[in-house]
């Protein structure tokens, strides 16, 4: 018994450390909070504070983690970026007119394919070569508007 007294840090330590290896299998945080804990506890286990103390001081950092830090980070895990694909992707890309892009059509290349394509505007005339930006997509045809060159 004296020696877990004189060695209490250790038994805190060993103690965080198994609650790190048990998160990787539940992956919620929660151990990983109480592994905190643990090691605030080998932290004032190691100042050779009474057994009570350390265990106060493990309980309220625990507690303190998984009320105040926990679900902030679960909520920035959970948000991640939301994924925009098929042709909702292209809106807002810039591509260039093949052909001269008018109201009865033409083509432009976007992200490397070649997207029959439409004024946004039906009054402009896009000319070939000119860079066009999209502005919405229906069906398998492209609005676009010319992007005026910087300078002109």
């Amino acid at each position: 018994m004296e020696w877990l007294q004189e060695n209490a840090w250790t038994v805190w330590l060993g103690a965080a450390m198994l609650l790190g290896v048990a998160e990787l299998a539940s992956l919620d945080l929660a151990l990983l909070m109480l592994a905190f804990g643990c090691l605030v506890g080998a932290g004032v286990a190691a100042a050779d504070l009474p057994f009570f103390l350390q265990a106060l001081a493990a309980a309220l950092a625990s507690v303190a983690m998984l009320v105040l830090v926990r679900p902030g980070v679960v909520r920035r895990l959970h948000s991640g970026p939301s994924l925009v694909h098929g042709a909702a992707a292209l809106i807002g890309r810039e591509g260039f007119a093949l052909t001269e892009v008018d109201a009865r059509g033409g083509q432009v290349k976007l992200e490397g394919e070649v997207w029959t394509a439409h004024p946004y505007d039906e009054t402009a005339v896009i000319p070939s070569g000119a860079r066009v930006q999209v502005f919405e997509i229906r069906g398998a045809t492209a609005y676009v508007c010319e992007v005026p060159e910087l300078g002109a």
